[in-house]
């Protein structure tokens, strides 16, 4: 199964930084990537910039529509009240299939501010302590993952969260 996290960082470089990282420690087979996007999000502006989506065109149908639809409708589309909560909502049914509830949807967006960055990224387990050791030093926080509680303790761990 493919694990899904949205990593949080208290500045707009941090989310590419770890995704350097990440990609690094894939070329070495620390790490299976699926795929990621990283969103920052600059002080001052209305609405985050993303990049990383679909750097590999084969990956474009599957995950790629994921992130364009969760990225697009948290980030993108202007809603408010009632209508935020039955967007959200009805973003949390189509996401439901790959482990990503309502509660997940809305840490995001409310996490997700002005002046962070994240890292949205689709992964499988590869050799967990020598990735560990890449990641050591990153400051983060694990705003979502569809992993069970214990993994994703194990998971914040790596992070040093």
């Amino acid at each position: 199964m493919a694990i899904f996290t949205v990593w949080k960082f208290e500045d707009t470089e941090g989310a590419a930084r770890a995704a350097q990282i990440v990609k690094d420690a894939a070329a070495d087979n620390l790490v299976t990537i699926i795929d990621h996007a990283v969103v920052e999000w600059p002080e001052g502006e209305k609405q985050p910039k993303t990049h990383g989506i679909n750097d590999d065109a084969a990956k474009a149908g599957g995950w790629g529509a994921l992130w364009g639809l969760l990225i697009g409708a948290l980030f993108f589309i202007p809603v408010v009240g009632a209508v935020a909560g039955a967007a959200i909502g009805g973003l949390s049914r189509a996401l439901s299939d790959v482990g990503i509830r309502k509660e997940d949807l809305e840490a995001i967006k409310s996490e997700i501010v002005p002046g962070t960055s994240a890292l949205f990224l689709a992964s499988e387990q590869g050799d967990v302590d020598r990735f560990r050791e890449r990641l050591h030093g990153i400051k983060a926080t694990l705003v979502s993952t569809n992993v069970s509680d214990v993994e994703s303790r194990e998971l914040r761990e790596m992070f040093g969260a």
